[in-house]
């Protein structure tokens, strides 16, 4: 980490400890949303980091670098133009933490990968959430439950969130013994539509889903309006999701709250203590907020003719009557 010197890197003269006194805090962010722009979410945390840097004495300077390869990215490092780098939409294996390292210039983390042990981080924790997020709908009484996911593109690049969400989702329906049914999605009003659409295709049976693309939610709420299943009555909706997001649907929609504020503070928090105490150990934290119960989520009601015929005996009790010979 900071402290840490290892072999020159390309585009970097030598190991470097920051910019010298710049107060100036750097934030790698690329645009999550299509067309490369930044999506709600990403704004709500570009506004919480550049506070949160306010409050301790920093400007922010934003760069949207999603590798080391990116020329942003390199300037940043050759002309040394912040003190420290907070770097966002981690992926598992991310090159642009791996520069970072091996060039000995301080960072943390907002997200974490593989190299969490080495690196200064927060994060949430989506394995858990996704899990906590089947377990409530099992309470409710709902076996078919369907996971709505982030996109194709963000999920094969290896973006942590949409992978440990999975896994959460796929243990919690394993540990109860119930049938996965996964979905990637863009991040837009019409791909939750039209995932939903795919949902009850491959099973109508479906009475629930977990989802954490905040971005497609109305999407899905149309599409089961379309279908005449009405939340919660017919069908239970429970997610991940930012508050304002939540609320802005009807009915709204029960959810671990993603604490976008919170988690910048921390983030800013973190490189500035790298930056004073360069040779402290990594520090870790971990969120786990709360599912906050609102109106999408109710008791499960099968789908008319799901249900399993019941079983009729080839041979009927028949009553003893006195005096019968049966």
């Amino acid at each position: 980490m900071g402290s840490e010197r290892g072999e020159p890197v390309a585009g970097v003269d030598a190991p470097v400890s920051g910019g010298g006194g710049a107060r100036m805090l750097g934030l790698l962010y690329p645009p999550a949303g299509r067309g490369r722009l930044y999506t709600e979410m990403q704004l709500a945390f570009i506004g919480g980091v550049a506070e949160a840097a306010t409050i301790h004495g920093y400007d922010l300077l934003l760069s949207p670098s999603d590798t080391e390869s990116d020329p942003s990215f390199r300037r940043i490092l050759a002309e040394r133009l912040v003190d420290g780098l907070i770097v966002m939409e981690i992926r598992r294996d991310d090159d642009r933490v791996d520069h970072l390292a091996k060039a000995g210039f301080p960072f943390v983390t907002i997200g974490r990968n593989r190299r969490a042990d080495e690196t200064s981080w927060v994060d949430l924790d989506f394995a858990g959430l996704a899990a906590g997020c089947v377990r409530h709908l099992a309470d409710l009484g709902h076996r078919r439950i369907a996971f709505v996911n982030r996109s194709e593109q963000l999920f094969h690049s290896g973006y942590g969130f949409a992978h440990l969400g999975l896994e959460g989702y796929t243990e919690a329906m394993a540990e109860l013994g119930l049938t996965t049914h996964a979905y990637l999605c863009d991040d837009a009003v019409v791909a939750g539509e039209k995932v939903l659409e795919r949902i009850l295709r491959d099973d109508p049976a479906t009475t629930s889903l977990v989802t954490m693309n905040e971005a497609a939610l109305e999407g899905l709420y149309r599409g089961l309006t379309r279908h005449g299943r009405a939340v919660p009555r017919d069908f239970s909706i429970v997610g991940v999701a930012a508050g304002h997001w939540a609320e802005q649907v009807t009915p709204q929609l029960t959810a671990a709250e993603i604490p976008a504020k919170e988690m910048s503070r921390i983030g800013v928090e973190l490189i500035v203590e790298r930056l004073t105490a360069p040779a402290s150990p990594p520090r870790h934290v971990l969120l786990k907020p709360l599912i906050s119960l609102r109106a999408s989520t109710g008791p499960c009601r099968p789908v008319p003719g799901s249900e399993p015929e019941p079983e009729v005996s080839e041979f009927p009790d028949i009553p003893d009557f006195p005096g019968s010979d049966f």
